[in-house]
């Protein structure tokens, strides 16, 4: 029921329709051979096309839906990939046209996704995501399945092959509305998780970006998981989470996430919401940014996009531009942090510069905090305990009527402590 799974033996041929202009037409053209590479497709032809308008009938117009087949006959190709998403009606036409199977930009997108999940909440949000694609797409099958009816014309041969269209509907509406309705639990079950973390108030950071910008590398360095960190897009899809602590100075809670594309589709950030909800519940933010890659500003440019679709871009926000082991211009480096507030430049898979980040985590939570000094009395030893559990004590100082402390605390621990506030501090 699901769409045909794109073999990694295929042989394809790459149909780009490039934008007028060129620094984006060059990344549109990158991203894609990044995409098919990490589906494990070999690229054997590659077209470009120039459209204003996209054809209703070909997308890429009727011209060139002959070029691609005279294309896939000299290439020997078995799969025509187009770099945007195609109508039902336009990915039917050019597979027709072409006589291979033809794939846009969103299913390309889901191969991948199904590749690279390993839970069973990955599973279901690739399942929920594919049938999603595939229902519209339902829709322009009434001709081929009426052949499976009997009658040798017309209305007798019809009425079969609707009925058969109309159980395949059904059939995967009812298994949208399972998958949904598991995927409810798993959010309400999240949750619940992010409920018990925030009782042991330590602050929760979500690492975002680019796809392959860094992120699970720089997770592995923080928190020591093993998180696979290839250099393929969407290598990691489940998300992860630790407790890492600062060398004494802070803890977080951290959670690595699905990294973000350009243009994602509409589709794909709703049927993975339950993963994202890390980055909704998250107290702050951390963006990682591939630094060397050559067009990190369209894809930093591309988060924030994502973020304020998730209603999150108001989140304090750190800024890793990573990878500056890569680089040569450390000027251009220094520019950049001094462009983007309570940023830093580091390598997550050397290590440097991550005292800056450390730092740069620190300052954040600390700025989220409430800095109270009060005296607590020695019979109130639990308050004492809580300011160093859940805290951080700035200065501790032991008097006659109980113990000084200066202190920083979440607002829903605070409260406890601000009636012992010392005079003056009110």
């Amino acid at each position: 029921m699901l769409p045909n799974k794109i073999d990694n033996t295929d042989k394809a041929l790459l149909v780009v329709i490039d934008p007028k202009d060129n620094w984006e037409a060059d990344a549109n053209t990158e991203e894609l051979r990044e995409l098919v590479d990490s589906a494990g497709i070999e690229i054997v032809d590659e077209m470009h096309i120039r459209r204003d308008n996209p054809d209703p009938r070909f997308y890429i117009g009727k011209g060139n839906a002959e070029e691609a087949f005279m294309r896939v006959q000299d290439s020997d190709a078995d799969v025509v990939i187009i770099g945007e998403d195609l109508s039902p009606t336009q990915q039917r036409n050019l597979s027709d046209a072409t006589r291979v199977e033809v794939v846009d930009r969103t299913q390309l997108i889901l191969d991948i996704f199904a590749q690279r999940a390993r839970t069973s909440e990955g599973n279901l949000q690739v399942e929920l995501a594919q049938l999603k694609y595939l229902l519209p797409r339902l829709t322009g099958k009434g001709t081929a399945m009426s052949r499976i009816g009997g009658g040798s014309g017309g209305i007798a041969t019809r009425g079969p092959g609707e009925t058969k269209l109309e159980t395949d509907r059904r059939r995967v509406r009812k298994r949208i509305s399972v998958l949904q309705d598991e995927l409810d639990e798993v959010v309400q079950h999240r949750k619940v998780q992010n409920k018990s973390r925030k009782k042991m108030l330590v602050p929760g950071a979500a690492l975002v970006g680019y796809t392959s910008a860094g992120k699970s590398t720089l997770m592995n360095l923080l928190a020591g998981t093993n998180v696979s960190a290839h250099a393929r897009l969407f290598e990691t899809l489940d998300p992860t989470t630790r407790r890492v602590d600062m060398e004494g100075q802070c803890s977080i809670i951290l959670s690595d996430t699905v990294g973000f594309l350009r243009n994602l589709p509409h589709g794909l950030i709703a049927a993975f919401r339950a993963t994202l909800e890390e980055v909704v519940e998250a107290d702050f933010l951390i963006h990682v940014v591939d630094a060397h890659h050559p067009f990190f500003r369209q894809q930093y440019a591309s988060v924030l996009e994502v973020l304020a679709e998730l209603a999150v871009e108001d989140k304090p926000t750190i800024t890793i531009f990573n990878k500056c082991d890569l680089m040569r211009d450390q000027y251009e480096l220094r520019r950049l942090v001094t462009e983007i507030p309570n940023s830093c430049y580091m390598s997550a898979r050397t290590g440097e510069g991550i005292e800056y980040l450390q730092g740069l985590i620190c300052k954040v939570i600390s700025e989220m905090m409430n800095r109270i000094e009060a005296i607590l009395p020695y019979d109130r030893g639990d308050l004492l305990a809580m300011c160093h559990d859940r805290g951080r004590v700035i200065s501790q100082e032991y008097l006659p009527e109980g113990v000084r402390v200066l202190v920083e605390l979440s607002s829903d621990v605070a409260d406890k402590v601000r009636a012992f506030q010392s005079v003056g501090q009110e």
